[in-house]
Formats: C-alpha cells, sequence, structure tokens
C-alpha cells in the first residue's frame, strides 16, 4: 500500500524533521498529505520553531500549510496521555511525547515519529521511525 493512501499520526520530532530537512525528511513526506496531528504536538513543533527566531506569523503560515487536520485535545486523550505516564517514564518521555501516543492508541491509528525510544515502548500501537 502507498504511503500517500494511509492516514498517520505525526510526533513534532518527524514534523521538525521535515520543516528543517533532516534525515528521515523524505520519509515523512512520503506520508503527506495524509496526516493528523494532536494540537499539543502542533503547539511543541509551533514553540520550538518560534523559539529559533521564526516570526510567529511565519510559524502560523508553515503549520497551517503542511497540516490540514490537527485534532483537538479531548478529555480521552487528556485521560490515556495521564495514564502513560507510569509506563513512560523511565524513558523521559514527554507530556507531548505522551499526548501524540494518547491519539495513536485511542485511534489505533500508526504514530510517525523520529524518537528511537518509542520502539521500546510496550504499547499496543504502531511505531514507525523515519530513521
Amino acid at each position: 500500500m502507498n504511503k500517500a493512501n494511509v492516514s498517520v499520526i505525526l510526533d513534532a520530532s518527524a514534523l521538525l524533521a521535515l520543516i528543517n530537512q533532516e534525515k528521515g525528511a523524505e520519509v515523512v513526506k512520503a506520508y503527506f498529505p495524509n496526516v493528523i496531528m494532536s494540537a499539543v504536538n502542533v503547539s511543541e513543533v509551533a514553540t520550538i520553531l518560534h523559539k529559533t527566531g521564526i516570526p510567529a506569523s511565519d510559524v502560523t503560515l508553515i503549520l497551517k500549510d503542511l497540516l490540514q487536520t490537527i485534532i483537538p485535545f479531548e478529555k480521552s486523550q487528556i485521560y490515556q496521555a495521564a495514564f502513560l505516564r507510569e509506563n513512560t517514564k523511565h524513558l523521559g518521555l514527554s507530556f507531548a511525547d505522551r499526548a501524540c501516543l494518547a491519539l495513536g492508541l485511542i485511534n489505533k491509528q500508526t504514530i510517525v515519529t523520529a524518537d528511537k525510544v518509542w520502539a521500546k515502548l510496550p504499547l499496543d500501537v504502531t511505531i514507525k521511525l523515519i530513521r
């Protein structure tokens, strides 16, 4: 099956790899336009881009152009992300990481990430590493 026809969830690290043209960017690009992201992860990407000196208006345009579907952080994700802390704290996962994982678990969708440590997670979700 062509990756472009499969809806996947992007982690912030994957989208940043694409934006910054890092190793794995082509892997991420192959999933477009059928990607979704948690609002928490979009906020994380926006924060990182703005912190590097990109003006807020440009950050907004970049993300608006790239992302067609941003999933609000809703009640089921709130609790799932909270309860993931116990199983992920030994790997140092952030709140945004857990928000992304929660979305993948709830929607039963593949998550695309650059974070290699996610491959070690004992969770019932498919993780695709971009590098």
